[in-house]
């Protein structure tokens, strides 16, 4: 869920392209072998190399295990990726809630914006996202075209460029969230009741869930026509309990971002995209 806020903020997870510790383990001892190597002068009394090996001697080289590379995660959204409504956003939001399921040596990337739209993260996360060579990449980017009235075809068009940008210069998979029933929100209700209407529609709850129908018909069908994954809270019962949201009548509570990376999580490991290698 989402909010607009000003000005806009970029949170980065406290894993965010984090170094894996076997590499951090090696440069360590980088300098310890150099020394090693340079402590014994060469000249006199200096111990010769040893002599060759007979031919009949076996000197195959010990095997080494090669450990696979970890998931390489982005998470591309707005305020909910930044983890507004949470109590502790750096643990309690749904972001970080994946992140720390990653298996070790894992990469993790928050590229999410307060107050994001659609057309927005073409321009402040699409490039990173792609620099940032994923294997795992998660989108919820509605809730502020959804507020702010984007027409709908020019929503769809954003969301067209976005879902082949990723395919064609990605490897990842790629998992997108619909929009939830925004009818159930207390925040959406008391803008449409105070206004008389919700973009253009009767603010009334069921042109609100219609409303949210609409435009989940775009998404649900461009992610299919990009052979992504759809993770649909429209259909679930994330915005159904009054304590999924936050005291600001739109966001998640701590138990509603629990909830999101749960059906988030279910869809990933699904897809088997939670393994490295």
């Amino acid at each position: 869920m989402w909010r607009r806020f000003a000005p806009r903020t970029r949170l980065m997870s406290h894993r965010a392209l984090a170094m894996p510790r076997s590499i951090m383990a090696l440069a360590a001892l980088l300098p310890l072998l150099a020394l090693a190597a340079c402590g014994a002068p060469a000249g006199a009394g200096s111990t010769p190399p040893p002599s060759a090996p007979s031919a009949t001697a076996s000197t195959a080289p010990a095997a080494t295990a090669t450990p696979p590379a970890g998931v390489r995660y982005v998470a591309i959204g707005a305020s909910d990726a930044v983890g507004v409504g949470a109590s502790n956003p750096n643990v309690t939001a749904y972001v970080p809630i994946l992140i720390s399921r990653l298996p070790k040596g894992s990469y993790a990337l928050n590229l999410g914006i307060s107050g994001e739209t659609l057309g927005g993260a073409l321009v402040d996360e699409l490039p990173q996202a792609i620099a940032a060579k994923p294997t795992l990449i998660t989108i919820w980017l509605v809730g502020n075209d959804f507020k702010d009235c984007v027409p709908l075809a020019q929503y769809g068009a954003n969301l067209n460029t976005l879902l082949t940008q990723l395919q064609q210069q990605t490897t990842a998979k790629v998992f997108v969230a619909n929009a939830p029933d925004f009818s159930a929100l207390p925040a959406v209700q008391a803008e449409a009741q105070a206004s008389g209407s919700y973009c253009g529609a009767p603010a009334t709850l069921a042109s609100i869930r219609g409303l949210a129908q609409q435009w989940n018909q775009v998404i649900n069908a461009s992610v299919a026509a990009h052979h992504d994954t759809l993770v649909d809270l429209f259909n679930s019962d994330l915005v159904a309990h009054p304590s999924y949201v936050s005291s600001d009548g739109f966001h998640p509570s701590d138990q509603g971002y629990l909830t999101l990376a749960n059906l988030f999580w279910s869809a990933i490991t699904a897809q088997g995209a939670n393994k490295a290698g």
